[in-house]
């Protein structure tokens, strides 16, 4: 007698459900893996699990270019429009025009939600989305800014060294000059005695005569 079959419904324990989740994620992945290289298909995969963490997994192209593509074909009805830009007709224009206002009236809400506005229609789990997308902005905000303080420092030690070694260069060029008019100083105050030759000289002609 074969098993019956199992009723999908949310598991109520915490631990097994988090145990669920995570083979039966690890399984979808796999999956979405072999498609794309079996069937040389582009696949894009976007996982929230409950907390907010995402998981996601794309082929070769990029999951921006995927989203992009799946935006297209979500407007022209997946027909493959083989014109080019400059051959667009004016259904097709007429779709791009409220692809591209779609696309900024998303963004606009996106940043509202990111400025604290308009949160009363936000779910449990897309707040906690939001506030695990604004910390993660938040950490490369730091590292940025840490980064620049660093190089800010370093410089301005640099610059320190620089003007320390240009004052202590300049004060012994005046301590040198310095003790330059000192030695000629004394020197007019005590001219050096006369040769000890020229009065030896002088002595013996003076005998000699």
């Amino acid at each position: 007698m074969g098993r019956g079959r199992v009723q999908l419904k949310r598991i109520e324990n915490k631990i097994n459900r988090q145990v669920t989740f995570s083979k039966r994620k690890a399984g979808l992945l796999k999956k979405a893996h072999e498609i794309s290289v079996l069937c040389d298909a582009e696949v894009a995969l976007i996982v929230f699990s409950h907390k907010g963490k995402l998981f996601e997994y794309s082929s070769d192209s990029s999951m921006e270019k995927i989203l992009e593509r799946y935006e297209r074909y979500s407007f022209v009805g997946r027909q493959q429009n083989a014109a080019s830009e400059s051959e667009f007709s004016y259904e097709n224009w007429t779709l791009e025009y409220y692809r591209l206002k779609s696309k900024v009236e998303l963004l606009q809400r996106n940043n509202s939600h990111y400025m604290g506005e308009d949160l009363d229609s936000l779910s449990v789990k897309e707040l906690q989305n939001l506030e695990q997308q604004i910390d993660t902005a938040l950490k490369h905000v730091r590292t940025r800014k840490n980064q620049l303080m660093f190089e800010s420092i370093t410089d301005l030690q640099k610059k320190i060294k620089e003007k320390e070694k240009s004052v202590a260069l300049a004060q012994q060029a005046e301590w040198e000059h310095q003790q330059q008019q000192g030695y000629n100083a004394l020197s007019f105050l005590f001219p050096p005695p006369p040769h000890p030759s020229l009065n030896i000289g002088l002595a013996s002609f003076d005998g000699h005569q």
